[in-house]
C-alpha cells in the first residue's frame, strides 16, 4: 500500500495515552484581517477530500475561499480538487509533507501557514481557507497557530466503536463528522450507537452524521462553517 494511504496509528514521540491533548506549540495568530481557516481531518478513507469538495461548490457563492490539501508524497487531493471544478485550479494548493499528516497540521505548520499566506497573497481578501490534513489517526488535531476551527471526520465503514474509542481528534475537534451513513446497513454500524457514544464523550461539542450520496451539498456541516466565519470576522456572512 502506497504511504500516502496508510493509517498512522504511532505516535512519532506523543503521548500514548488517547485521552491526552498535548500543549500546542504555536500561539493563535490574531484573527484580523485574514481569512478565516478551518481544518479537516480524520482517518485514511473517511471523506475527508470528499467534504472538502462539497463545501467548496456549497460555499463558492457566499464566501470568497480557497483550499490547501496534506498529502506525503503527492498532490493527489489538490489533483482531485482540481479534476473535479469545485474551484479554479489556482484557489487550490498542494503542500506535500513528506512526513507523518500529523507532524505538518500541528508540530511544524509552517508548510501550510505559507500555503494560506500565498493563497491570501494571490486572491486578497478570503472569506475562508480549508485546510485539509492528510488520513491520520484519531490523536491527529490542528494547531490553533494554523486553524480558528477543526472539524474531524470519521465514518460508518471503521465501525461503530469509533466515537467511544475517543481520542483529542473526536472528543475535541470543534464539529465531528460520522460520514458515510447511507453504507451502515452494510457494513452492520448501529447508528444510535454511534451518536450515542459521540454525544458521551463530546459532551456540548456538535457531532453532524451525514451522507454526501443523499445530501451533495453538505448542507448541515456548510450551515455550521458559515456560522464558524460569521463568528470569527463577526459579520453576518
Amino acid at each position: 500500500m502506497p504511504a500516502e494511504n496508510q493509517d498512522h496509528g504511532h505516535g512519532h514521540g506523543h503521548s500514548l495515552d488517547p485521552t491526552v491533548v498535548e500543549p500546542d506549540p504555536h500561539t493563535p495568530p490574531d484573527g484580523a484581517g485574514r481569512a478565516v481557516r478551518i481544518g479537516i481531518g480524520g482517518p485514511v478513507g473517511s471523506g475527508k477530500t470528499a467534504l472538502v469538495a462539497a463545501l467548496a461548490r456549497t460555499l463558492a457563492d457566499r464566501l470568497r475561499l480557497a483550499v490547501v490539501t496534506n498529502d506525503i508524497y503527492t498532490t493527489e487531493d489538490a489533483d482531485f480538487l482540481r479534476r473535479a471544478g469545485v474551484l479554479a485550479p489556482d484557489r487550490i494548493e498542494a503542500v506535500q509533507t513528506g512526513c507523518c499528516p500529523h507532524t505538518a497540521i500541528r508540530d511544524d505548520i509552517t508548510a501550510n501557514l505559507d500555503a494560506v499566506e500565498l493563497l491570501e497573497e494571490r486572491f486578497g481578501d478570503l472569506d475562508l481557507v480549508l485546510v485539509e490534513s492528510g488520513g491520520d489517526n484519531l490523536t491527529a488535531v490542528f494547531s490553533r497557530g494554523l486553524v480558528d476551527r477543526q472539524i474531524f471526520v470519521v465514518d460508518v465503514a471503521g465501525g461503530d466503536k469509533v466515537p467511544r474509542k475517543g481520542g483529542p481528534g473526536v472528543t475535541t475537534a470543534d464539529l465531528l463528522v460520522i460520514n458515510k451513513v447511507d453504507l451502515a446497513p452494510l457494513v452492520g454500524a448501529d447508528m444510535a450507537v454511534m451518536t450515542g457514544d459521540a454525544a458521551r464523550v463530546r459532551g456540548a461539542l456538535p457531532v453532524v452524521t451525514q451522507s454526501l450520496v443523499a445530501d451533495p451539498t453538505a448542507g448541515e456541516v456548510a450551515q455550521w462553517v458559515l456560522a464558524q466565519v460569521a463568528a470569527v470576522r463577526g459579520a453576518v456572512v
